[in-house]
């Protein structure tokens, strides 16, 4: 007889990966618990949660950077060493400044952000014009909410940095522990 017979594998299908899920529905809800819970705490704790957020960027723009240096180190010729080793170098530069002042790098993102959804909204707004009159509105909506937050972390900015980024940080937890837990009794159910 062959294997096939003897060591049948479960059929895959939707219905067979929502059974396997269903008996872990806990874990996804103790899951989403402890991601609400973070994100509560980082919103009460925003300072903490900026700063520890900028830090772990700065770690990770020093891993960038050592690994973009490593690279370069492979370069064919002179000119690309270089500029791998000068975009290896502006990583390190920024991931030091990242975790000795937090605070002003926590700035420097903030304005970065801000920024970068007031161009987000802009292209949307632009992509809601390309779309049928009838699928604009969610578009136009999503766009109107970038370039609202967008405009107001700018309009604060220098003033509020410390704190966007870890509210962000919080908000999003909040969200994300709220979906797991909602995914998670939701499986009970069915």
């Amino acid at each position: 007889m062959s294997d096939a017979a003897s060591n049948p594998t479960p059929p895959h299908s939707l219905g067979f990966a929502i059974e396997h899920l269903r008996r872990r529905w806990g874990a996804f809800v103790a899951f989403g618990v402890l991601l609400f819970v973070l994100g509560v705490a980082a919103l009460i704790f925003t300072l903490a949660s900026t700063v520890a957020t900028v830090t772990l960027n700065g770690a990770f723009f020093l891993i960038a950077g050592v690994a973009e240096i490593g690279v370069g180190a492979h370069a064919k010729s002179w000119g690309r060493f270089f500029l791998w080793l000068i975009g290896g170098a502006l990583y390190l530069v920024a991931g030091i400044i990242c975790i000795v002042n937090p605070i002003f790098a926590s700035a420097a993102l903030t304005l970065a952000l801000g920024a970068g959804l007031i161009a987000a909204a802009a292209v949307r707004f632009y992509l809601a014009f390309q779309l049928p009159a009838d699928n604009r509105a969610f578009v136009f909506l999503a766009a109107a909410v970038t370039l609202l937050l967008g405009l107001i972390i700018v309009a604060h900015w220098p003033m509020d940095s410390v704190y966007v980024l870890g509210t962000l940080l919080g908000v999003d937890l909040l969200f994300h522990g709220a979906s797991w837990t909602a995914f998670g009794f939701r499986l009970r159910t069915h």
